[in-house]
């Protein structure tokens, strides 16, 4: 891993707050991701089954983490079970974990290697009543392909058809969606690291630079500060291109006159962050590009003072919604009067903002989280109203990180600029 230690404090925290959970005599298994094919010979670049990260700080395929704390024998309340590793996979792979590396790095004493998982698991599930397994619950995943653990559920319920199965996601969609301090400060660091790469772009961005090459400057600045990469595709969409919403091509030239939408963040830890910024490509937004802009901030400032302690996800949106349509009145995109007779459940002012205003925000870019409950204290939010007007060939999105703090709310991007004048005066020092 390219990024520092982070201790087992937090995986042995977040462990305990799982099995407190648990129904009596339970057992709950969980599994690393897979490892997925790319080509004849060659494997995507591993990236670790967010549950199993935050309940183990492992960052390695083929893991899986048993946890029966009524177990009868001791030894096995609590087990980790790891790839071996020899001198073939030390040659051709690299360095894997030890059991040493592992105890210090999961807080978990004991270790086993993988070839020992059937054997042990079968001297004990025995004596559990429920078995916990762990899916995709994510309401933005669909699922098509057989993953893991759905492979793994139809493998036990063969072999222990009459165990009771629960599900370990809704204990875990309750418990990831409150950051701890140790999850929100390696939060600010990727939000730290985006920031270091933005003001790297501001001196880097003018007209002839081609969307590529800017994302060569983030990469470069993401990997140079042990970020693990992008937290998701990033974004550099100039001119037109930024009415596309999830433009990830980056091949076109940023020209004279345009502005360019940025999305992207850093992953640091397994952590993401995530922001949004438009910035002209000449130093300077004309009048009309400057217009937009501050609808959009205004949005934003007045979106952000509403993600506070108790506000519930549907009425939020409805209000962003109200203030959205009196800004695009404003810009004259949209009628007083066609907005007094608009259809509530088709408001018009989706045809220039049709996406929503925040998502919560983790070890998932979309965090696991759920729609129906009020916002908690230690919720980390999105906060990214936007504008996009193809007729005018311009889009414009802004977009901070927001900790819901005891009272209010902490911005975890304060110190990233978005005043339209010091970027200007950044691109132009």
């Amino acid at each position: 891993m390219k990024y520092l230690p982070i201790g087992d404090q937090l995986f042995t925290f977040n462990r305990k707050n799982f099995v407190s959970r648990l129904k009596s005599n339970s057992i709950a298994i969980f599994q690393s991701n897979d490892e997925f094919p790319r080509n004849g010979d060659q494997n995507f670049i591993f990236k670790q089954n967010p549950d199993f990260f935050y309940l183990t700080g492992i960052d390695q395929e083929q893991s899986i983490l048993v946890l029966y704390p009524d177990c009868p024998n001791p030894l096995y309340r609590e087990v980790l079970f790891l790839r071996q590793t020899n001198d073939h996979i030390a040659i051709w792979e690299g360095h894997k974990y030890t059991k040493e590396e592992a105890r210090e790095t999961s807080g978990i004493q004991q270790i086993y290697w993988l070839h020992e998982y059937e054997n042990i698991l079968h001297t004990i599930i025995n004596y559990a009543d429920n078995i916990y397994i762990n899916t995709n619950e994510n309401d933005r995943y669909v699922h098509t392909v057989p993953y893991r653990d759905m492979r793994m559920l139809e493998e036990l319920k063969k072999k222990y058809p009459l165990h009771h199965y629960e599900r370990s996601a809704p204990i875990l969609r309750d418990l990831r969606v409150v950051k701890s301090d140790i999850e929100i400060a390696l939060t600010q660091k990727a939000c730290d690291i985006t920031r270091d790469a933005f003001l790297r772009v501001l001196k880097f961005v003018k007209p002839g630079v081609a969307e590529y090459e800017i994302e060569a400057e983030i990469t470069h600045e993401f990997l140079r500060q042990r970020a693990t990469g992008h937290a998701y595709n990033p974004i550099i969409a100039s001119g037109k291109n930024a009415i596309v919403l999830h433009y990830i091509d980056n091949n076109q030239v940023c020209r004279d006159g345009e502005v360019i939408l940025f999305d992207w963040a850093a992953e640091y830890a397994n952590y993401n962050a995530d922001m949004t910024r438009s910035i002209p490509v000449n130093g300077r937004f004309t009048k009309r590009q400057r217009e937009v802009y501050d609808a959009v901030w205004r949005v934003l400032r007045e979106a952000t003072a509403m993600l506070v302690e108790g506000t519930v996800w549907n009425d939020y949106h409805e209000e962003v919604g109200k203030i959205m349509t009196s800004e695009l009145i404003g810009l004259g995109l949209l009628k007083k009067h066609e907005v007094e007779k608009q259809d509530p459940k088709m408001p018009l002012y989706k045809k220039y903002f049709m996406h929503g205003t925040s998502h919560h925000l983790g070890l998932d870019v979309h965090d696991y989280a759920s729609r129906y409950k009020p916002f908690e204290v230690g919720n980390i939010l999105t906060c990214e109203p936007g504008i996009y007007i193809p007729e005018e060939g311009l889009g414009i999105r802004l977009e901070n990180d927001i900790l819901i703090t005891p009272g209010g709310n902490r911005d975890l991007m304060a110190q990233i600029p978005i005043d339209p004048e010091e970027i200007e005066q950044l691109m132009n020092d």
